[in-house]
């Protein structure tokens, strides 16, 4: 077996500490610069990422961990065959297995490949959609199922605009990507030739996927228009699917799934599908097919031979992302488990890593923020009295997710083999498919999470009015058991403050508090918050990080609310804190504990990132880049001033939006 050996090396263990500071810039200039830019300045973006900040640090420290707990696994082998330990040791000893993916080639992918080359019309081929939207290959469209956004108990089908290979429609319509798109047309032809086609039908094949996907990108909806929760709600019949939607034959997709019956799916974008749906009726046959072969190629590229794995990376990971060298394999085999049986993998980190100590500690927390949140929303100036009430039943009837789920998937129906790596990437989706589909028209399980539990991330679940903060995350530089309130208040206290704030944001108010899609607001106050929200999407997008690069203030507006709402919320749950512990409230390092807050704040955003991937996130991420996130946030809590100014600037305040 060709494996990868440990070496021994592992990365510092990340931190919040003053010698990540630059003192010697105005903390009212440049507070960013300030608080993080000597951690800026000694951590370029390491050659194998695109961007590197203290969430990927925190992560790399995490894949250190996780790699010791599949490194056991698989020395132990087949003795624990049926266990998660089983799974995870060959998961990753299929990824390590080099030699064998060397001698597959292509093979993992011929059975797909010999399907679309025997079609011989557009409706056979439409008819592998379900065959390989379960394998993983996502053409067309994007399906799943989860909770109804209105009737929140119960799990509805999804049918989601898609289908491109490139980040982003712009990537496809814009003049600032045309480098990239005169890059992306040989990169698929470069493919289809390791797949043994010859160089003339490669590139006939690269110009037909180029074709349909700029079609498709040209009917698909903006990024920023695809927020609103109510406009991207379209309910149709199960039994109107054919009349409207014949060419994709969706009753049929969702029979060959295993969807069970139901009275309506719901289709989010319907124009674009719609769209889509009448393209088919003037499609070339010979073009579809190219495209059905590249989405197959471009699925699998990760998993297979080095030839294709090196030119994939190539393409996607040094030309459009700007990263100069491929990850360790060992790191890419961690991501990979952790994303297709990553319940597995958490339920082992979590026994070995997270205390309940720690859980405890991080529901102290929550409490402190939930405190000063229903405060904050009792106490609302510009809000009328029925709504406050209702905002105030939303906020108690949010359930704190800490660590780790309650119950753990059964993942007992899966063959994980530690010889066959696609196979095993091929299988899980299969069986996450199977999972999405049997469950449509059920009870909706609010015990699950949506992500894994050494995920270093958090997120605000609005159909199960939920904030979920997994392990990963309950570390430094965010939280330590052994630092200052301060610190923990201005790293996890803010975050946790972000969380609870995207419930009541322009996307989450427009849930209630069972989840539903539901305006529970009165037309008055809802007129009072887009006025206060316009504000905030006009200073975000005056800011241009990059020359002919704006932020784009309506896709980060829930993101920016959030963050603004984090720290203000956090920074009051500290000083409460304090003021019940006031021997707590001393000077460390010369510095305050208002001031440890907001440098603390400063540091979880820290970043260093290349400027491909800063242009790829300006226009498809919903967050504004991390100098942003702090500059604007910290400039919108009037005690940023008092904490750091001198007498003359302390009143000095650029409150945006008095939301909280």
């Amino acid at each position: 077996m060709d494996v990868e050996e440990h070496t021994g090396k592992e990365n510092a263990a990340p931190a919040f500490s003053i010698e990540y500071m630059m003192p010697s810039v105005s903390p009212i200039e440049d507070f960013y610069t300030y608080a993080a830019g000597g951690w800026i300045r000694t951590h370029p973006v390491p050659p194998d990422k695109a961007s590197y900040n203290a969430f990927e640090e925190l992560t790399d420290w995490n894949l250190n961990l996780l790699r010791k707990i599949a490194e056991r696994c698989r020395r132990k082998g087949a003795a624990q065959q049926n266990s998660y330990a089983g799974l995870v040791g060959n998961f990753y000893a299929s990824v390590m297995n080099k030699r064998r993916i060397e001698e597959l080639k292509f093979s993992p992918i011929e059975d797909m490949w010999e399907r679309v080359r025997m079609a011989s019309s557009i409706e056979e081929l439409i008819g592998l959609v379900p065959q390989f939207h379960s394998a993983g290959v996502p053409v067309f469209f994007n399906s799943y199922s989860d909770a109804d956004q209105k009737d929140s108990m119960t799990y509805a089908f999804y049918i989601d605009q898609g289908g491109l290979t490139l980040p982003d429609r712009d990537y496809y319509l814009s003049e600032a990507f045309s480098n990239v798109r005169d890059a992306y047309v040989p990169h698929v032809a470069d493919m289809f030739m390791l797949k043994g086609v010859d160089k003339e039908a490669a590139k006939k094949h690269a110009s037909n996927v180029m074709s349909i996907e700029t079609a498709l990108a040209k009917k698909s909806r903006a990024r920023k228009d695809l927020r609103d929760p109510e406009k991207n709600y379209t309910r149709i019949d199960v039994s109107d699917l054919d009349k409207r939607y014949g060419r994709l034959a969706l009753r049929r997709y969702l029979s060959e799934l295993h969807v069970p019956e139901v009275k309506f799916i719901v289709v989010s974008q319907p124009e674009v599908i719609d769209a889509l749906n009448n393209q088919l009726d003037t499609a070339d046959v010979e073009a579809l097919r190219s495209y059905m072969y590249w989405n197959v190629l471009h699925a699998y590229a990760p998993l297979l031979h080095r030839e294709v794995d090196k030119e994939n990376f190539n393409f996607f990971g040094r030309i459009l992302m700007g990263q100069q060298k491929q990850r360790a394999r060992w790191k890419r085999a961690i991501s990979i488990i952790d994303s297709e049986i990553g319940e597995a993998l958490g339920k082992l980190y979590v026994d070995k890593y997270f205390t309940e100590d720690a859980k405890r500690k991080a529901l102290e927390l929550v409490d402190d923020i939930i405190s000063v949140v229903r405060g904050r929303l009792q106490n609302m100036a510009w809000m009328s009295d029925s709504t406050k009430k209702k905002a105030v039943e939303k906020l108690d009837k949010i359930v704190p997710k800490i660590g780790y789920p309650e119950k753990f998937r059964d993942y007992s129906s899966l063959k994980i083999s530690p010889d066959d790596f696609a196979g095993n990437a091929r299988r899980s989706a299969e069986f996450e498919s199977r999972r999405q589909a049997m469950r449509v028209g059920g009870a909706v399980d609010r015990t699950e999470w949506d992500m894994t539990p050494p995920t270093v991330n958090a997120y605000y679940a609005p159909t199960e009015n939920q904030i979920v903060f997994p392990a990963g995350i309950f570390q430094p530089p965010f939280f330590s058991a052994g630092m200052d309130y301060a610190v923990n208040y201005g790293g996890i206290g803010a975050v946790i403050g972000h969380e609870i704030t995207h419930g009541f944001d322009d996307e989450g108010r427009k849930y209630d508090s069972d989840g539903n899609i539901n305006n529970w607001w009165t037309k008055e106050d809802e007129e009072r918050f887009k006025e206060k929200a316009d504000t905030i999407v006009k200073e975000y997008s005056k800011q241009e990080p990059l020359p002919g690069f704006h932020i784009n203030g309506e896709l980060t507006l829930g993101e920016n609310i959030a963050d603004m709402g984090g720290i203000s919320i956090a920074f009051e749950a500290l000083q409460r804190r304090l003021a019940k512990d006031p021997t707590a409230e001393k000077v460390i390092d010369g510095l305050t504990q208002k001031q440890r807050f907001f440098i603390a704040y400063a540091q979880a955003w820290r970043q260093s990132i290349r400027e491909e991937d800063l242009k790829r996130r300006l226009t498809t991420d919903p967050h504004s880049p991390a100098k942003y996130r702090v500059l604007i946030p910290v400039a919108n809590v009037g005690a940023f001033y008092t904490a750091f100014a001198s007498e003359g600037d302390k009143n000095r305040s650029r409150r945006l939006l008095g939301i909280w």
